[in-house]
């Protein structure tokens, strides 16, 4: 059976640390100016965590199949704030993966080294203001004219893509018709500054508010024709491979936020008074609590079991299809258990939880977006249930 190593925990406390030194002291100030801090991303790089299933002949840790130690990683900058955690999430899963995937050998020299010692950022341009969950309805055209790709359409909710040090964008689009009349979907890097490459400004969103995500648009940019990532006509699948790995990442993030407002509930309970004596003496609060811990529980064994079968995959172990059904049985719970945690733990603060001078009030902003992104909760039943064998 799965269980964590004595140097995943070693790791976490090395990342419960880092987090607590660089990112609790500022993060309120960064939330309230919607502030990326790219200066960050390097200190994360020196501590290795953009490298952790990367090979070490392109700056990485050498140990691909470690990928029980990424979400340790997720987990704990999550803790701290989710919008750093995404950060990592996505400039691992999104970013680097698919050039480490699909990427040949020129193109993992061209941009990985970079990626993984966090002097650069990487962006996955799938979703479309059309084409949300339907990822297949995608409307981005490329034409092959001579030795070049010519790219035109839009991309909606692309995290990491808009950075002073965003290196590249990988985007679906459509190179051609199927035999059977789909979309030929295929996948291609667009290195930032390209020409008719335009990143819109920044949302103004809900949650994540330090976190890095813009729309794209692309007219008439060009790009080399060998910029194209795989086979041609392979991006659709290659993207739903990333997404499958993506989740349990999302998982892990949702633990982080889950564990962060168990804690800060917890402690505040035993030191707020009220009638005399502390609110967690009140049943009505302490079994609220007593029920959290339950769901952090199970939502941290999901996510890890899930990553340990993950690893297993990669060492040859264990199938794809458990590895899927893991990751959105691990998505789905967590992340419903996040959002829960940060109601139960604002309304423990009662009034101060409204409140955004305490950090309960930023986790409940946060958490939704955990319920939707890498494939909404609906999303995640549909293929739970696809895996149970009932039909399509």
């Amino acid at each position: 059976m799965f269980e964590l190593s004595q140097d995943h925990e070693d790791f976490r406390q090395v990342v419960r640390d880092f987090a607590e030194k660089e990112v609790a002291p500022h993060i309120a100030k960064w939330d309230a100016a919607s502030h990326f801090p790219a200066d960050l991303v390097p200190k994360m790089g020196d501590l290795g965590l953009f490298g952790l299933v990367v090979p070490e002949e392109y700056g990485g840790a050498g140990d691909a199949g470690d990928f029980t130690s990424l979400c340790v990683a997720i987990e704990e900058l999550g803790r701290v704030d989710q919008s750093i955690g995404i950060t990592l999430s996505a400039g691992v899963g999104l970013g680097i993966n698919p050039i480490l995937t699909y990427g040949n050998e020129e193109q993992k020299q061209r941009f990985l080294p970079d990626l993984v010692s966090g002097r650069a950022l990487a962006g996955f341009g799938l979703t479309e203001p059309e084409a949300g969950s339907d990822a297949a309805a995608t409307r981005t055209r490329a034409v092959r004219e001579g030795d070049e790709w010519v790219i035109n359409g839009a991309k909606a909710f692309i995290t990491n893509s808009g950075t002073d040090i965003t290196s590249v964008v990988t985007v679906t689009a459509r190179t051609g018709t199927n035999a059977d009349g789909s979309p030929q979907i295929s996948a291609i890097m667009v290195p930032a500054g390209t020409p008719g490459f335009v990143v819109e400004p920044a949302y103004h969103k809900l949650g994540w508010h330090v976190s890095d995500t813009h729309g794209l648009t692309f007219e008439g940019c060009r790009v080399p024709a060998e910029n194209l990532l795989g086979a041609e006509g392979e991006g659709f699948k290659q993207f739903l491979k990333t997404l499958d790995d993506g989740r349990i990442a999302i998982s892990a993030l949702a633990v982080g936020c889950a564990q962060a407002c168990l804690e800060l509930a917890t402690g505040y309970a035993k030191t707020r008074t009220a009638f005399g004596r502390p609110i967690g003496v009140n049943q009505g609060v302490s079994f609220q609590l007593a029920d959290l811990a339950v769901m952090v529980e199970g939502a941290r064994l999901l996510t890890y079991k899930a990553a340990w079968l993950k690893d297993e995959l990669h060492a040859g172990k264990r199938s794809v299809k458990e590895v899927k059904q893991a990751a959105a049985i691990a998505k789905l719970y967590s992340t419903e258990a996040a959002v829960t945690a940060t109601r139960t733990a604002t309304q423990v603060f009662g009034g101060n939880g409204f409140m955004e001078e305490f950090p309960v009030a930023r986790f409940y902003r946060d958490a939704k977006i955990l319920e939707i992104g890498e494939g909404t909760s609906e999303v995640q039943r549909m293929l739970i249930a696809r895996g149970l064998g009932l039909p399509a």
